[in-house]
């Protein structure tokens, strides 16, 4: 399986920023690959997607117990984002769409040590005929018109989460039969393309050009895992300022092994402070 180079775990460079993302699907069911995650790779701020829990059920206490701060926007059985930090993410901003008291929960911002971190759940899309694929546009659409408003590419910034689109042919084991995939689709491609243009760079590819390195494999399908038969559709983008800090970006694969794991694995990156 191929694999990104990384620092030993648990260490930072130089006393680096560490940001780390993660689709846990559930953080209930994954509560203890999260803990001994923290635990072993200690970094600044985790951000996790489909934590599918409501806000009053999030499992407060093993977290802050062990030191850590929390901010969560859940809703039951589906979605869900949250940042895990050593300090307190601060300003929360925890709507896309303010007005719409029915919203999904999949946005969530907030500042650490003058960085400012968006934390999204993109919508799978199901099919490419579908509402839930348009809704998914014009979900990406909205994010273009909130970065355009709220977040200039001079502010340092990092866009990660579950972003639900492979961009290039080589961020998926088999792009020929999934041209119609509403994470491969050519207008789903566009739309994360559109939302990046000017702002944001995928700062897996600034350390890593080459095939093979993957986020999700399918449960559906037997031993995708075990034969790499994976997707990248985990992200961590940046603005400019955090492109000149970045240090080092992998991907964790090894939780993606353990027993009950979520479908996606955990993606980290170090920045100068």
């Amino acid at each position: 399986m191929a694999k990104a180079s990384k620092p030993k775990s648990g260490a930072k460079k130089n006393g680096a920023l560490k940001i780390a993302t993660f689709n846990a699907n559930s953080i209930r069911a994954r509560l203890d690959i999260v803990l001994d995650w923290l635990k072993k790779e200690q970094p600044d701020v985790l951000a996790v997607q489909e934590t599918k829990v409501q806000d009053h059920e999030f499992p407060r206490e093993p977290f802050e117990s062990a030191g850590w701060n929390l901010a969560f926007f859940g809703q039951k059985s589906y979605n869900g984002v949250a940042f895990i930090s050593k300090s307190p993410v601060k300003n929360i901003v925890n709507r896309l769409y303010p007005k719409d008291k029915e919203e999904q929960a999949r946005f969530l911002l907030g500042d650490y040590e003058g960085v400012t971190l968006i934390n999204t759940y993109v919508p799978q899309g199901f099919d490419i005929e579908s509402d839930k694929y348009k809704y998914k546009l014009k979900f990406l659409a909205d994010l273009k018109k909130y970065f355009t408003k709220n977040i200039p590419p001079t502010t340092p910034a990092l866009w990660m989460g579950d972003l639900n689109v492979a961009p290039t042919d080589i961020d998926l084991n088999n792009p020929k039969g999934n041209q119609d995939h509403p994470c491969f689709h050519i207008d789903a491609k566009n739309g994360l393309k559109d939302v990046m243009e000017g702002k944001w760079t995928d700062l897996f590819r600034e350390k890593e050009k080459g095939p093979g390195h993957y986020t999700f494999w399918d449960f559906r399908q037997a031993g995708t895992f075990e034969r790499n038969l994976g997707w990248r559709i985990d992200h961590i983008l940046g603005t400019p300022p955090m492109v000149k800090r970045l240090e080092s970006i992998w991907i964790d694969t090894k939780p993606r092994g353990l027993v009950k794991p979520s479908d996606h694995t955990f993606l980290v990156a170090e920045f100068t402070r």
